[in-house]
């Protein structure tokens, strides 16, 4: 992007990037040049350097804060700070699966205000600024767990509930999932950063669910350690059983 086409627009600006960062990552692995742990790798940097090039020169007065960047004090003293995943799910994307996913959040005095999530494999990007009415739950309801390690938190609420559980890979897929009305429980318990989870978050509270951490309380962003290690997106009319759940079990 060069600085005589300046997006104006903060949400415009997280849906192309978004868009744009999916577009290299499928180039990327469409080479063949690479596979596996080495294509994530090189997937990664490729969208990084230029997500990282294009923040400079869209906001150059905003703070960033990057999964594959060196962190730095300076994002603290800004009030607007990019929190971007230039891959969500980088074993997804090694493995030529479809759910992984593209974060571009915007937190602007430590809340989720606005974010952008792409699903290049489906060619999907999900926007705060148009969000689309989430399809009415089916029964019996449907609880996302990581493919790899499945919080026992969730799979004890699922069980509680009455849930299947459905698994899945990324962070980013798994809260889009919620949003598109493929499942309605997205509860982690098993450790994320502010990057694993603000855009998304950003995303499924423009469309109404509720977004919290396991004990109901709100996200916050831009700490000076950005380990955030719980999350629970759901649908609002869930989210009172689900924390009492969660609640009964930190208890026991």
């Amino acid at each position: 992007m060069e600085n005589s086409c300046l997006i104006a627009d903060d949400a415009e600006l997280a849906a192309q990037l978004a868009a744009a960062a999916g577009r290299i990552l499928l180039a990327t692995r469409d080479c063949r040049l690479v596979q596996g742990k080495a294509l994530g790798k090189a997937g990664d940097a490729a969208a990084n350097a230029f997500l990282m090039e294009a923040l400079a020169q869209q906001r150059p007065d905003d703070g960033i804060l990057s999964e594959e960047s060196k962190d730095t004090p300076l994002r603290l003293s800004k009030d607007r700070v990019w929190i971007i995943d230039p891959v969500d799910g980088t074993r997804e994307y090694g493995q030529e699966r479809a759910d992984w996913a593209v974060h571009i959040g915007l937190s602007i005095g430590g809340k989720p205000v606005l974010g952008a999530v792409a699903l290049p494999g489906p060619g999907l990007v999900f926007r705060s600024d148009k969000p689309q009415p989430v399809p009415p739950a089916p029964s019996p309801l449907r609880m996302l767990v990581s493919r790899s390690r499945p919080a026992p938190e969730a799979v004890a609420v699922a069980e509680a509930l009455g849930a299947d559980l459905v698994a899945m890979g990324s962070a980013g897929a798994k809260a889009m999932a919620v949003v598109r009305g493929e499942a309605d429980i997205y509860l982690h318990s098993g450790g994320q950063y502010e990057w694993d989870n603000c855009a998304p978050a950003a995303v499924a509270l423009a469309h109404g669910l509720h977004v919290s951490r396991m004990d109901g309380s709100a996200l916050v962003y831009n700490m000076p350690n950005p380990w955030l290690p719980d999350l629970l997106i759901c649908r609002k009319e869930h989210a009172e059983r689900v924390l009492r759940e969660v609640q009964g079990l930190v208890k026991v």
